[in-house]
């Protein structure tokens, strides 16, 4: 079985750069003999994809894989899409099949790279921890290399989808309003309203919890709440408390305390029969019970409301900016863009509020392993 499994993998891959391999011949050999494009650029592109064909047929022969191998792809890939886009922004909207062949070869050799590091074992933990970094990092920077190559190489105008690098200038350009945007949308709508909307809904859970009642009231109040259109209720809140963030704190709230509310109360029934009967054994009091059995139990319920929270917040916050805000915050900087047709500051306040998304769930997500360390989920 394990053989069958390595040699499946390794036919895989060798099938991954035989593809690469045979694109990049086709792409050089067609750009070597299209005069459009020029000789100045032709030395430096033939080097960088000469090594990714000697990296191919060296797969193709069958050779013992080993990581130094697997780290010359990379860097060989990585010269090779730089070298590329270079050569697509020299030649704007000038792009051949031949370039189009190359541009698929760089994308499968980025993804013989992703797929061998997925398949290294036997690593330390920092090793590891690294490798599970570089493979998600990798497909990113595949992506973004992919998006440049195919707008600048078909000369895809701006207004239509600007290429990164036109995003990269714009970020770099407008430092001073993207933070006043982001001071001004995350820093205080979005905290305010996730701290007061989760920290919410945790309390009224536990005090659901003790009152069955309530319990069985405020959940289908929550599933209705929750089907609530953020468009309906972004402007009431607005009128209720002001064009200020305020306003979109309120609208933040709304979107994180019912699902907080819901899964903290399912998290804390979660402990089985024979936990509650060996804590009344002990003659332990409900709140001796709530915070050394239910509450530990409850937290990966909770830890995934936070989570979810964590990108409901921001998404709530920018889209009831659209409905009345002081001249500054992401959202409103988006709708003025979008009518000014200034794209290139449209994905830049996109950029920025990907970023803190992902960053801010990434920082829920190590609290969770710190204090979850123990459930299952969290092993390996």
């Amino acid at each position: 079985m394990i053989q069958s499994r390595h040699s499946t993998s390794f036919s895989s891959t060798a099938f991954i750069a035989g593809a690469s391999l045979l694109l990049t011949v086709i792409g050089l050999t067609s750009l070597i003999f299209t005069p459009d494009l020029g000789v100045v650029e032709m030395p430096r592109v033939a080097i960088a994809v000469s090594l990714m064909a000697i990296m191919g047929v060296r797969i193709m022969l069958g050779f013992q894989q080993n990581r130094i191998g697997d780290v010359a792809i990379g860097i060989v890939t990585a010269i090779s899409a730089l070298l590329l886009i270079g050569v697509a922004h020299h030649h704007r909207g000038q792009a051949a099949p031949g370039f189009w062949a190359l541009v698929a070869a760089i994308w499968l050799s980025a993804w013989l790279l992703a797929s061998r590091l997925s398949a290294w074992r036997g690593l330390g933990k920092t090793a590891a921890r690294v490798v599970n970094l570089a493979i998600p990092l990798v497909f990113g920077l595949t992506l973004l290399a992919l998006w440049e190559l195919i707008t600048v190489g078909a000369g895809v105008p701006q207004v239509l989808l600007p290429a990164p690098s036109a995003i990269g200038l714009r970020i770099a350009g407008s430092l001073p309003i993207l933070w006043a945007d982001f001071q001004q949308t995350f820093l205080k709508a979005v905290i305010f309203g996730y701290v007061a909307g989760c920290g919410s809904g945790f309390l009224v859970a536990l005090i659901a919890d003790r009152v069955p009642f309530l319990k069985r009231g405020l959940l289908p109040i929550g599933n209705l709440v929750s089907a609530l259109p953020i468009i309906g209720v972004a402007p009431i809140m607005v009128m209720w408390f002001g064009f200020d963030w305020p306003s979109k704190a309120a609208v933040v709230i709304i979107m994180t305390f019912f699902p907080m509310l819901v899964n903290t109360v399912a998290g804390l029934a979660a402990a089985d029969a024979m936990q509650k009967d060996l804590m009344r054994t002990y003659a332990a009091s409900h709140g001796q019970t709530l915070v050394k059995l239910r509450l530990p139990m409850a937290l990966p319920f909770i830890f995934n409301a936070l989570k979810i929270n964590s990108t409901l917040a921001l998404i709530g916050a920018i889209v009831a900016e659209f409905f009345g805000t002081p001249i500054v915050g992401m959202g409103f900087r988006i709708s003025t863009e979008v009518g000014r047709m200034n794209l290139d500051m449209v994905w830049a306040e996109i950029a920025v509020a990907a970023l803190a998304g992902s960053l801010f769930y990434a920082a829920v997500s190590a609290v969770e392993r710190w204090t979850t360390f123990w459930h299952p989920s969290q092993r390996g």
